[in-house]
């Protein structure tokens, strides 16, 4: 390994190691030093040092101090939620939701725009972004060199380091350079991932995979696929691909997916093959607003929640397959929690909830099962809002760490590290 690598390598860890301890900070505020090293397993000199760059930072603030047994009394820290804000972009199929977050990651604004069918071309998509991006900046009143950066999540499969968004199957995107095309529009620092990542990120944080060494988050939208946190942390696979569950074969030779194959999970589970699925039981069901995602799905959960017959047997059998396809991750992956994420999960809810726990129970070994917690996410806003919040915090800690290397390498040039 060259001296770069090593360089870089080091450099890597220590923006991690900021980035947790900012985490540790965020979740458990007030917090001593003490308690943060015994959270995040590093060295209690690490901490300090690492507290101390982010009081320069002006992203936490001393707020007095602790008793501690028989010992000199403690330091406290807290995050200091005016020292920045932060914009989370949630781009899904049928709308656009922008939120700008204090540090402390409390909401402060938020804006929507609908995405009607055919509005999905990449410029379309951008004035939407930008228009909302605008709107959230100027309901907050933030200054815009508050804003620290701006994370996008788009479904699909994107390349983080080169802002493209390389394949999005339900709109037909091939190799759109979407940050580029957002940076003509928006001068705030900007970082992609997607819905997937974003949702696993959020529970991480502040859901139930909160403390979870392994846990699954599984993204019911119109596209569906699972964010996965193995050993503690995102687990990204070599390519940034995993978690493509949606993609994977559910029926032999069943229904066409946009991806290309048949029977796919995502066309039993996501928002139109919902709709497929009362289609198919029901062709003229005043549940059914063709055309209009939305709308049907919370059709079909008013229709349960008033015992019509049609709609308790499509959530069941929308549960069916969902549940067998869960299991499939249970078996494989045997994590702690599985949680239900994302707008078709929050809308079903409870109805839908109570059959997949029953269909996983049958199909699932019962090891794997008997170790799983399944539940509906409990984040009360838009996790791949808040998410992809902190994909912009990542990266603002790691612009940091590449500015105090320059500072500190004089006039050499350095190569500096992509955003982890």
């Amino acid at each position: 390994m060259g001296a770069d690598a090593v360089k870089r390598t080091s450099r890597d860890i220590r923006t991690a190691n900021r980035y947790e301890v900012l985490r540790q900070i965020i979740a458990r505020s007030p917090t001593s030093r003490q308690e943060l090293a015994a959270a995040t397993g590093l060295s209690l000199a690490t901490v300090a040092t690492l507290v101390g760059e982010l009081l320069d930072l002006r992203m936490i603030t001393e707020v007095g101090f602790e008793d501690s047994a028989g010992g000199r009394p403690r330091g406290l820290v807290a995050v200091d939620s005016a020292g920045g804000a932060l914009i989370g972009v949630d781009i899904a199929e049928t709308y656009v939701r922008v939120e700008l977050f204090d540090l402390a990651l409390n909401v402060l604004a938020r804006a929507d725009e609908d995405m009607r069918p055919g509005e999905s071309r990449p410029e379309q998509v951008v004035g939407h972004v930008a228009a909302a991006v605008g709107s959230v900046v100027a309901q907050a009143g933030v200054e815009g060199a508050r804003v620290l950066g701006v994370g996008v999540s788009v479904p699909g499969q994107v390349d983080r380091d080169t802002g493209i968004a390389e394949y999005a199957p339900n709109w037909d995107w091939h190799d759109v350079p979407l940050l580029d095309l957002l940076a003509e529009h928006i001068a705030h620092p900007l970082y992609l991932d997607n819905p997937l990542r974003a949702c696993a990120v959020a529970e991480l944080w502040f859901g139930a995979a909160r403390g979870r060494g392994d846990a699954v988050v599984v993204n019911l939208g119109t596209g569906v696929g699972a964010g996965l946190a193995l050993g503690g942390g995102l687990h990204r696979g070599v390519s940034n691909s995993a978690g493509e569950w949606g993609h994977t074969t559910l029926v032999l030779d069943g229904r066409l997916c946009h991806c290309g194959n048949h029977g796919c999970v995502e066309t039993y589970v996501g928002a139109p093959g919902i709709m497929l699925n009362l289609r198919e039981l029901s062709p003229r069901s005043p549940l059914l607003h063709p055309g209009d995602q939305t709308a049907t799905i919370d059709a079909l959960a008013r229709g349960v929640a008033a015992d019509d017959p049609v709609a308790v047997k499509v959530v069941r059998d929308t549960a069916r397959y969902l549940g067998a396809a869960i299991a499939d991750l249970v078996n494989l992956l045997n994590p702690e929690v599985v949680v239900l994420s994302s707008w078709v999960a929050a809308t079903l809810g409870e109805p839908l909830l109570h059959e997949v726990r029953e269909t996983v129970a049958q199909h699932a070994l019962k090891r794997p099962y008997a170790a799983t917690e399944i539940v509906l996410s409990p984040i009360p806003t838009d996790p791949v809002c808040l998410g992809a919040a902190t994909f912009a915090l990542e990266g603002a800690l790691q612009s940091v760490g590449q500015r105090n290397h320059k500072r500190n390498a004089g006039s050499a040039r350095s190569r500096t590290a992509p955003p982890s």
